[in-house]
């Protein structure tokens, strides 16, 4: 059966059938890291925020194409996660766009949709790069007006600007020479055509009469990956006491008490190994937590703070307070996070590797400040565009300083005055950011080559500036080697912050190691509390 216009219906339905296909493949997405490290987030980018445009489209009643559009480029605007996400809510607008005011549309018009959306993905990238998801998506473009030209049916339009859409995803490790030595296609590219081959999927349906229903997993995975906001709860608050423990045991199921946990609330995090874990849940039955905890080990560290009278009291103090500036950070674990707001952040939006917040997430946090100027620290390169994102849609005056690593970050609210200008600590802080190098060590997820050198899943991998400079199986020898790239003859202080996976005395341990190492340096050890990195280095 031809199947010749689209409306506002069709247009959820297409947008619904790519979320459920996006949903499937997000895993096989995330796994296409040009670096073996445990971080990919690509596809759960990409789906949470195609996610969030779809909820917002669900509110309304049969509406026009223009309108349907226009509130899924507000929800992917909002929910944008990540620079692949961000790329993608773009795009969506350049579909709002070129779509306002119809009612239904054609192949002519989803051709030039998806021109101007090509135009808005471009433009959205300071220095656009080619074999990146920007090739795919004017791939597409060129394609959905090659096949515009010939025929009207739109299922046949899409079917084949899919396959142009994989041959340029096949031809992006030529393109672009880090995806051809680490074997793999460029991820935000093969979101593309994921979200391409949903659409087929749901106008083969729509051809049928068929109903299209949006996937049970969608709902679910949305509420794992949600970050959470330390400090910016809604006004009713659905779990009243944060739960926190640690357990520790002989041999703990963590994916077993993930799933015997998850029906007792949410925001749940469970980090550790087999022998020690951090348990985090937001819950209204504390005691049934600490007992399904009891049947896998001892309990230590038991916190149980109830919510509501925080954030009553939270509300009181602001009250009191509005301060000039206000910073908003973003931080991946407790230790960092504490330390952050020691220095001056007012506002901690939980974030990092695997778990990039929204530019929504990121404007609330800045209109929490009840700050009149605010500034973003993203502190991750992934959520860099988001904050970007988030300070056009904020309600007051906000800068995004670059920090894309913590270490510039933490340098960066070491250079804040809150008694100075807005562009004056702008200016100091990006500054200040120049000054400082970043090291990370974390583990291979699976067997790579990266700048012509073997990994092996498993083993330790050292990053100078995001850039794998030594790998091997041991933890010591891989942190000197970074070390060694990282010191030179102005390095004075070494900062060294552990993550989540590493006892106080075994982070002594390594630093005393690399004390003895490079005897004229100074090292400072903090808990840093991040998943996935056993150190993150800072080297002045």
């Amino acid at each position: 059966m031809n199947y010749y216009f689209f409306d506002g219906r069709d247009f959820k339905d297409m947008l619904v059938g790519a979320v459920n296909q996006l949903a499937a493949a997000r895993a096989e997405i995330d796994a296409l890291n040009v670096y073996p490290v445990p971080d990919g987030d690509t596809g759960t980018n990409m789906y949470l925020t195609l996610l969030n445009g779809v909820k917002e489209i669900q509110g309304l009643n049969n509406p026009a194409l223009g309108i349907a559009a226009g509130a899924a480029a507000r929800g992917c605007l909002l929910g944008a996660r990540g620079n692949s996400g961000v790329i993608l809510s773009q795009i969506i607008r350049g579909f709002a766009d070129a779509l306002a005011g119809k009612e239904r549309a054609g192949a002519g018009e989803l051709a030039r949709a998806f021109a101007r959306g090509t135009d808005y993905a471009y433009r959205a990238v300071t220095e656009p790069v080619e074999g990146t998801i920007l090739t795919v998506c004017r791939a597409i473009g060129q394609a959905v007006a090659e096949a515009a030209a010939k025929t009207r049916d739109l299922p046949r339009v899409i079917v084949y600007a899919c396959r142009q859409a994989q041959q340029a995803l096949e031809r992006t490790p030529d393109l672009l020479p880090v995806l051809k030595e680490a074997g793999v296609v460029d991820a935000g590219g093969k979101g593309l055509v994921v979200i391409l081959e949903g659409i087929i999927q749901s106008l083969k349906d729509l051809a049928l009469k068929k109903d299209i229903q949006l996937f049970d997993l969608a709902v679910s995975q949305q509420k794992q990956f949600a970050p959470l906001r330390t400090a910016t709860l809604p006004a009713q608050i659905e779990f009243t006491y944060c739960t926190e423990f640690v357990l520790a045991g002989t041999n703990i199921p963590l994916q077993t008490l993930k799933s015997e946990l998850a029906p007792y609330g949410d925001c749940l995090l469970i980090v550790g190994d087999q022998k020690t874990a951090k348990v985090h849940i937001h819950s209204n039955h504390p005691g049934l937590v600490l007992e399904c905890g009891l049947k896998y080990g001892a309990l230590h560290s038991v916190e149980i703070n109830n919510m509501e009278q925080q954030h009553l009291e939270w509300k009181s103090a602001r009250s009191k307070e509005k301060p000039e500036i206000g910073v908003v950070a973003v931080g991946p674990g407790e230790g960092l996070n504490a330390i952050m707001e020691s220095l001056g952040a007012i506002k901690i939006v939980e974030g990092g590797q695997t778990m990039n917040p929204s530019a929504q997430d990121l404007a609330a946090a800045i209109e929490d400040t009840s700050a009149g100027q605010v500034i973003i620290l993203p502190n991750n390169g992934n959520i860099l565009m988001a904050a970007e994102q988030a300070a056009r849609i904020a309600p007051v005056t906000t800068r995004v300083v670059p920090a894309v690593t913590i270490p510039q970050g933490i340098a960066a609210l070491m250079a804040f005055n809150p008694f100075a200008g807005l562009e004056e600590n702008v200016a100091k802080m990006t500054e200040a950011i120049t000054r400082v190098k970043t090291g990370e060590i974390t583990r291979a997820a699976r067997n790579s080559r990266v700048n012509g050198r073997e990994i092996l899943a498993g083993e330790y991998i050292g990053l100078v500036e995001g850039k794998v400079v030594a790998c091997g199986t041991g933890l010591a020898e891989v942190m000197q080697e970074v070390l060694a790239r990282m010191i030179d003859d102005s390095s004075g202080l070494v900062s060294l912050y552990f993550g989540n996976g590493l006892s106080t005395a075994e982070a002594e341990g390594f630093a005393g190691i690399m004390r003895r190492h490079f005897p004229g340096v100074d090292f400072e050890l903090y808990y840093g509390g991040q998943p996935l990195y056993q150190f993150i280095i800072s080297v002045e």
